[in-house]
C-alpha cells in the first residue's frame, strides 16, 4: 500500500495538469523518457531529437527528462511505469512489448521482412498503423515505430556458418516466447534474460552467446567477451516509441499534436543514425578483434524452412488472419 501510495504520487508530480498557480503561470508538464539502450547508441539519440523539438514546439509547456542506460529500470519495469503513470514514455522493441499486448508479436516472426526498406513499409502503413492503435488496450499510446535494426548471433567458442554449427550452443535471447521457440526450432538452446543481465552472463560463461543488432554489441561492450558473430539476420527489431496513456490523457490536443509530429520526425532521424551505426559496426567489430561472417550459401533458406512451423504455431496467439495479412504485405 506505502508502494502504490507513492507511486500515485509520482504520477501526480509527473502528468501535473494545467491548473494555474498563484502567480499566473501554467504549469509545466514533466514527461520522463527513457530504456535500456545506452546513451551513444541511436536508440537513445531519438529521445533527444524528440526532447529538442517537443520542448521547442510546446514553448516549453512540457519539459521531457531522457534517462538512457535503464536508469529507470529493463524493458518490462519500464512498461509497467508506462501503465501506472510513473514513467511517460520509453521505446522497447516489440517483443517485451508482446508480453503486455500479443499481438504486436507478429512482427518478430523470423525471416519476416527481407530489408529495412520493406520493414519500413509494412510498419509505416495501415497494418503497423492498426496495431500500433491496438496497444492502447495496454494503456500505452504507440506513436511511431523506431528500429533497432536486423538481430545477428554471436558467440564465445567458435566460428558459425551453418544452422548445424549452431546446434548445442546456449544463447541467451529476449523474454519473448516466439524468440524462444525460434531458438529450439534452431537447434540451439535459449536462455532468455534482460538486457541488464547479458555481459555478465558472457562474461562469467553462463551462456555461450547471445543475438542483437551489430550496433547493439559495440555500445554494449560485448564485442570483450564474443568474438565470433554471425550475420543470421533471422528477426528485424522495431521498437515502437511509446507514451503513457496515463500522460496522454493530461495532454490538450495541441500537444498531442505536437507529441505525434516529434516521434515521426524522432524516428527518421533515429532510422538514419541506426542504419549508420550498422553500416560502420562491421568495421569496428573487426578493428576490435571478431569475426564478423555471414552464413554459408544456402543455409538461411535451411533455417527458414526450420522455423515454418513458428508461423502456424503463432496463428492461435496473432490469429491467422493477421499472420497471413502480415506476410502478404512483407512479400
Amino acid at each position: 500500500m506505502v508502494l502504490v501510495a507513492c507511486l500515485l504520487l509520482l504520477v501526480g508530480c509527473s502528468t501535473t495538469k494545467d491548473a494555474k498557480p498563484q502567480d499566473g503561470k501554467a504549469t509545466v508538464k514533466v514527461m520522463k523518457v527513457g530504456s535500456v539502450n545506452p546513451k551513444a547508441r541511436s536508440l537513445s539519440q531519438g529521445f533527444y531529437k524528440f526532447q529538442e523539438i517537443v520542448e521547442k514546439e510546446s514553448g516549453g509547456s512540457i519539459k521531457v527528462e531522457v534517462y538512457p542506460d535503464g536508469v529507470l529500470g529493463d524493458d518490462r519495469r519500464t512498461l509497467e511505469g508506462l501503465q501506472l503513470g510513473s514513467i511517460q514514455g520509453t521505446t522497447v522493441t516489440t517483443g517485451p512489448i508482446s508480453s503486455f499486448s500479443p499481438t504486436i508479436g507478429v512482427f518478430d516472426l523470423p525471416f519476416l521482412f527481407k530489408d529495412t526498406q520493406t520493414a519500413h513499409k509494412v510498419l509505416d502503413g495501415p497494418i503497423g498503423t492498426e496495431m500500433l492503435a491496438g496497444l492502447s488496450k495496454s494503456s500505452f499510446i504507440g506513436l511511431a515505430y523506431w528500429e533497432n535494426g536486423f538481430r545477428h548471433m554471436s558467440n564465445s567458442r567458435r566460428d558459425v556458418t551453418t544452422m548445424d554449427e549452431m546446434k548445442g550452443l546456449k544463447i541467451r535471447t529476449m523474454e519473448s516466447a516466439i524468440h524462444v521457440d525460434v531458438w529450439k526450432a534452431l537447434g540451439v538452446n535459449p536462455t532468455p534474460m534482460s538486457m541488464s543481465q547479458v555481459y555478465t552472463a558472457l562474461e562469467q560463461k553462463v551462456v555461450d552467446g547471445q543475438e542483437n543488432p551489430l550496433g547493439n554489441l559495440l555500445s554494449y561492450k560485448l564485442d570483450e567477451v564474443q568474438k565470433h558473430v554471425t550475420l543470421t539476420g533471422h528477426v528485424y527489431a522495431a521498437s515502437p516509441f511509446l507514451v503513457s496513456k496515463v500522460f496522454w490523457d493530461t495532454l490538450n490536443d495541441k500537444e498531442k499534436e505536437i507529441m505525434k509530429k516529434a516521434a515521426i520526425e524522432a524516428r527518421d532521424y533515429q532510422r538514419k543514425l541506426n542504419a549508420e551505426e550498422d553500416k560502420a559496426a562491421t568495421a569496428a567489430l573487426t578493428a576490435k578483434g571478431v569475426k564478423v561472417i555471414p552464413l554459408k550459401a544456402g543455409e538461411k533458406e535451411k533455417m527458414q524452412e526450420a522455423v515454418k512451423p513458428i508461423y502456424e504455431k503463432y496463428q492461435a496467439t496473432y490469429g491467422a488472419e493477421l499472420v497471413k495479412k502480415v506476410v502478404e504485405a512483407a512479400k
